[in-house]
């Protein structure tokens, strides 16, 4: 793997879940990256990676992402969840524009498509397709559902012994966060990835009750999915200070996993990293902590 002497590489989102495993995995390659936050307060565990460059900038703020992408050839697009996120990152991509940069990683996800009723989908794929358009070289990323998602459920699987989705018996492949930033990190440092798209899941697909007696079996007690209404499932999410264009986007995309959409199961993490992806058996194992 090459070793960079100075930052050529942008990563945004360095705080969220895959930004920030993506950044320890980058800091244990010793390879130098610049990380975007919007705030040094909110830099967290970036601040004690040694070859990680902190700056601050602000998608809606063109000339700070300017900024930030001087002497960058390579980014890592990803924006935290926000009813503006696709204008957000086209921004960040207008601002690439007058940069150097010649290579896009971006974090989209499994299914992107323009026609899709899912609005998630409908916006990573017109951002892909922004970015297509601009020619440089890009890698898209599609992660299927995160594994670490289900540390969301955690109260209840702790306190109730249960947890609640409208996903009915549909499998889906998900995926643990890690394997999608090993991706992203070969993305960044081979050309192998350029121009591609890769479906990132997990070795299986497990259905939400499948979920519930993984749980049940390691934890050591019964563990119980509870399937509710669309309903039911918007009104909890309010009640848990959701944003309603969240709730309701969040609904839509459990629609799309309860028509079995989501299901294929993808070898993408093994051909770029060279290793099988976690299985969720081995992620409640390590997780286990936060649901006893």
């Amino acid at each position: 793997m090459t070793h960079l002497t100075q930052p050529t590489i942008l990563v945004t989102g360095a705080t969220g879940s895959v930004g920030s495993a993506l950044a320890e995995q980058l800091a244990f390659e010793n390879i130098p990256f610049r990380a975007l936050v919007r705030s040094l307060d909110k830099a967290g565990n970036l601040k004690r990676l040694k070859c990680a460059e902190i700056v601050t900038g602000d998608f809606n703020d063109k000339q700070s992402i300017v900024n930030a992408l001087a002497g960058i050839e390579k980014v890592f697009l990803l924006s935290n969840s926000s009813e503006a996120a696709e204008s957000l990152q086209c921004n960040f991509v207008d601002a690439v524009m007058e940069s150097n940069v010649k290579h896009i990683v971006k974090l989209s996800q499994f299914a992107a498509d323009m026609n899709s009723p899912v609005r998630f989908l409908r916006y990573h794929a017109a951002v892909e397709q922004k970015i297509k358009d601009t020619g440089l070289q890009y890698t898209f990323l599609r992660p299927n559902l995160f594994m670490q998602g289900l540390l969301g459920f955690a109260d209840p699987i702790k306190y109730q012994q249960q947890f609640f989705a409208t996903a009915g018996d549909a499998k889906i492949s998900l995926v643990d966060t890690r394997d999608i930033a090993a991706v992203a990190l070969q993305a960044l440092v081979s050309r192998d990835t350029e121009s591609k798209i890769y479906n990132i899941t997990g070795p299986e697909a497990l259905s939400h009750n499948d979920i519930a007696e993984i749980l049940s079996e390691i934890l050591e007690k019964e563990i119980k999915y509870i399937n509710v209404s669309d309903e039911e499932l918007k009104a909890a999410l309010l009640q848990a200070g959701f944003p309603s264009w969240q709730a309701a986007g969040l609904i839509e995309d459990y629609a799309h996993y309860a028509r079995g959409e989501a299901a294929m199961v993808s070898h993408d993490v093994m051909e770029v990293t060279g290793k099988a992806p976690g299985t969720f058996t081995n992620f409640v194992k390590e997780y286990r902590s936060a649901f006893e």
